[in-house]
C-alpha cells in the first residue's frame, strides 16, 4: 500500500486506534488531518481542536482543511464517547450527547465532506462490537455503535453514484494502554491475546487501499474470534460469579 499524495481525515487520532492509524497512514506517505478534544500526541500535517459534538467546529475544520487540500481521499470516523447507561445516572440528555457523539459527528462530517473527495475515495466507520453483544449499564455506548453499523451501509448507498466506497469496522477488545496480559484474558479470544491498535489500523488502510475497491456497505468485525468462542460455566474452567 502507498499513499503518498492522498489526503486522510480522521477524528480522535490523539490516542489508541485513532493515533495507530494516524502513524499507519503518515508510514504509508499520506497527508493526515487530526480533529480531536485532546491535544494531539504525534504530529499531523493539519491538527484541530475542539469539541467535535459542534457543528460550527466541525464545519471550521472542514473549511480550512478543504482551503488547504482542495479534496481529500479517505475520511475515517473514529470518534466516539460513551455516557454509561441506565444504572449509573446517564440522563436523556447524556445519552443523546454519545449519539451526537459517535453517530453525528460520522453523519455531519461525510455530509460536509462528501462533495470534495478524489477519485477513489473511501471512508471507514469505527464500531464496536458492542454493536451486537453488551455487558450491563452500557446502553450509550452499544446504541450508538450500532448506529454507526447501520450508518455504515446507508451512507455506502447514497455515495454509490460519487464513486466513494463506505465502510466499517467494529473492534473487540484493544489494549490501548500497552498493558500485559496473562491466562484468561488472552485465553478467551481464539487468537491467544488481546488486541494493539495496530490490528486495527491495519485493517483501516486495507479498506482505504485499491486492493479493497470490490468492497463497500460492509462492517468487519476484527476481536480475535471472541466473538466466536462460546463459552459456558465450569466448561474449561470457566467460572462465572453472579
Amino acid at each position: 500500500m502507498n499513499f503518498n499524495g492522498k489526503v486522510v481525515v480522521i477524528t480522535g487520532a490523539s490516542h489508541g486506534i485513532g493515533l495507530a492509524t494516524l502513524k499507519k497512514f503518515w508510514e504509508l506517505g499520506a497527508q493526515v488531518v487530526n480533529i480531536d478534544k485532546n491535544d494531539e500526541i504525534f504530529g499531523a500535517d493539519l491538527f484541530f481542536k475542539g469539541d467535535v459534538a459542534d457543528e460550527m467546529f466541525l464545519t471550521e475544520c472542514v473549511k480550512k482543511t478543504l482551503e488547504k487540500y482542495g479534496n481529500i481521499d479517505f475520511l475515517i470516523n473514529n470518534v466516539s464517547e460513551s455516557r454509561n447507561g441506565l444504572f449509573s445516572g446517564c440522563s436523556l440528555e447524556d445519552f443523546l450527547h454519545a449519539q451526537r457523539v459517535s453517530v453525528g459527528t460520522p453523519y455531519l462530517l461525510t455530509k460536509l465532506f462528501m462533495n470534495n473527495f478524489n477519485e477513489g475515495g473511501a471512508i471507514v466507520n469505527i464500531a464496536s462490537t458492542r454493536a451486537f453483544m453488551s455487558q450491563r449499564d452500557t446502553e450509550s455506548y452499544s446504541a450508538a455503535k450500532g448506529a454507526v453499523v447501520s450508518l455504515t451501509h446507508a451512507m455506502a448507498m447514497s455515495l454509490e453514484e460519487k464513486g466513494i466506497r463506505v465502510n466499517c469496522i467494529s473492534p473487540g477488545w484493544i489494549d490501548t494502554y500497552d498493558n500485559t496480559f496473562e491466562g484468561a484474558d488472552n485465553y478467551q479470544h481464539a487468537v491467544n491475546r488481546v488486541g494493539v491498535p495496530d490490528d486495527i489500523a491495519n485493517m483501516v488502510a486495507y479498506l482505504c487501499s485499491d486492493m479493497s475497491s470490490f468492497i463497500t456497505g460492509q462492517n468487519f468485525t476484527i476481536d480475535g474470534g471472541m466473538t466466536k468462542k462460546m463459552i459456558y460455566h465450569n466448561d474449561e474452567g470457566w467460572v462465572l460469579n453472579k
